[in-house]
């Protein structure tokens, strides 16, 4: 029980270290944020936050860890279900499953994310997202969401190009307030990356 009691306390002490970073990271950014700002927002001495962290830099690092873990693990669970959308022609009609399951994620993780893409946020974590979202489109293997041979344009330019669209959408419905659902929000990118930009303006309908 005591062992128990003990893996509580390491969780919550280390849920509000991560809280009271993001809370200083949307005041002033990450790297005006000290060691002393968060041990005072979070209420606890030096000591027990190097307990858990070597410093800053470490925890950021183990934040962004765990959020690309989850969002990789989301993305390989609902691949099958994407590759049978596609085999079936039912991406047109439906959003990316994928899509769905990490938007759902991103918006129970909402003021993480929002802190980390947002103005006073770290930028390496956007390279990281474009980075998963590269290895997401063109994993090196027969069960690749889009394969390279076929494509029109070079690979880079397409997976930049997704990518930027995709972080952009999701910081603009971030700042928003996310008054859309996950799921609504999963259909308008559907909208604009499966039929394309000129069919979702509205001007290539008959």
């Amino acid at each position: 029980m005591q062992d128990n009691n003990t893996d509580l306390r390491v969780i919550r002490t280390k849920q509000s270290i991560r809280d009271a970073l993001i809370d200083l990271m949307e005041e002033k950014g990450f790297e005006a944020v000290t060691v002393k700002d968060i041990t005072t927002k979070a209420n606890i001495n030096r000591g027990t936050f190097y307990a858990h962290y070597q410093d800053k830099f470490d925890l950021m690092d183990k934040c962004e860890d765990e959020i690309m873990f989850e969002m990789t693990r989301i993305a390989e669970q609902n691949l099958p279900k994407l590759l049978e959308a596609l085999e079936s022609n039912n991406l047109i009609s439906a959003p990316n499953p994928i899509a769905i399951s990490m938007l759902k994620y991103i918006n129970k993780n909402s003021k993480f994310m929002k802190a980390m893409l947002g103005p006073n946020g770290n930028l390496t974590f956007q390279s990281r997202l474009k980075d998963f979202l590269w290895k997401t489109i063109f994993k090196n293997n027969t069960n690749s969401f889009i394969q390279e041979e076929k494509l029109l344009v070079p690979g880079q330019y397409l997976a930049a190009y997704i990518a930027s669209a995709h972080i952009g959408v999701i910081q603009k419905w971030l700042e928003g307030g996310r008054k859309e659902s996950p799921n609504e929000m999963a259909d308008i990118l559907s909208t604009m990356t499966v039929n394309g930009l000129v069919y979702a303006a509205g001007l290539n309908r008959k």
